[in-house]
């Protein structure tokens, strides 16, 4: 894409009081004992790059039956640049293939092979002790599926909560967790799988967050939670999503597919990719600013910022005018 111009703010600005008035503060979150253990944590990252070695056949047609191998390199990331600080939620946006797994991966030190640039918590490299402190949802839920919801939950609680509290706090935790996720009317259905029927995709997606969520992390990674949900479910997960942020200070880190401009709105922070590379990275609330003063202007008012920023990274310019 011809415009990959990285626009990146530090520390306190004006993105932050520029804020859509559909925007409503989200209540703190009630997991009240274990915040206390929970240490609030900068997630930096700078110029980072990505790249994998594959390998493609092609026919020879001087001599049949034989073909030829060749190593190609594919970039995955490239310059991307970013920073997260306790309490904020960063959305990484972009069509599919530009790369937002691959960074939320390696910021979650789950990368195979080397990544070029920079990647600091809190200005320390990712450790055992980090990992530890930080939560990830895949975008495929892994779960038992003869458990029901609130035996999943019960189990997690038990095996990943700290032995500083009792099992009737951590029981009582599981079901705090239950109630915040709005998963009260199908706690006692198992979770189910491809040959057992069970609760549905979203409930099970819900599950899958309520068990990072239960220790609380100091960063929290999250693959397209809201995939295959409705709107107001969708909005009802990064509402608690935020409360945590705001209640335990927890550094929120997600990519969404095409949220609406209620969801946009809920994000302090967004990094947009196209094909590997940033077109922008900074508040949400300077986006519009920021691609009005390089000339893209979309061609109608009250655009969802979301769906113009995907138009952006697809190289979708014909669209931005009608």
């Amino acid at each position: 894409m011809e415009n990959t111009t990285i626009h990146a703010t530090n520390g306190t600005s004006r993105g932050d009081e520029m804020r859509s008035p559909d925007q409503t503060q989200s209540p703190p979150s009630r997991l009240s004992f274990v915040h206390q253990s929970s240490r609030p944590i900068t997630l930096r990252f700078e110029d980072l790059a990505y790249a994998i070695k594959s390998q493609s056949g092609e026919d020879n047609n001087n001599n049949l039956g034989s073909s030829s191998i060749t190593n190609m390199t594919r970039t995955l990331l490239n310059g991307v640049s970013g920073v997260v600080r306790p309490g904020e939620m960063l959305a990484m946006l972009g069509p599919s293939g530009s790369g937002k797994t691959t960074l939320l991966t390696a910021l979650a030190g789950r990368l195979p092979g080397k990544v070029l640039g920079s990647i600091t918590y809190s200005g320390q490299p990712f450790t055992s002790s980090m990992k530890r402190k930080t939560g990830f949802v895949a975008q495929d839920d892994v779960l038992y599926p003869h458990l029901t919801v609130i035996e999943t939950l019960s189990y997690a609680a038990l095996l990943r909560l700290p032995k500083t509290l009792t099992r009737d706090e951590k029981l009582q935790q599981a079901e705090i967790i239950v109630t915040e996720l709005g998963l009260t009317s199908c706690r006692d259905s198992i979770i189910g799988g491809p040959l057992i029927r069970g609760v549905s995709g979203g409930e099970r997606k819900r599950v899958s967050i309520g068990q990072e969520m239960l220790v609380n992390p100091s960063l929290l990674l999250l693959d397209e939670p809201t995939s295959g949900l409705d709107s107001t479910t969708a909005l009802r997960i990064m509402g608690t999503l935020k409360g945590l942020a705001r209640g335990g200070r927890t550094s929120v880190v997600t990519t969404i597919h095409q949220p609406s401009s209620r969801l946009y709105w809920m994000f302090d922070k967004v990094v947009v990719l196209s094909d590997g590379c940033p077109i922008y990275s900074g508040h949400t609330g300077q986006v519009m600013q920021y691609f009005r003063s390089i000339g893209h202007v979309p061609g109608f008012n009250f655009v969802n910022p979301a769906d113009f920023l995907l138009d952006l990274a697809n190289g979708e310019l014909d669209l931005l005018m009608f």
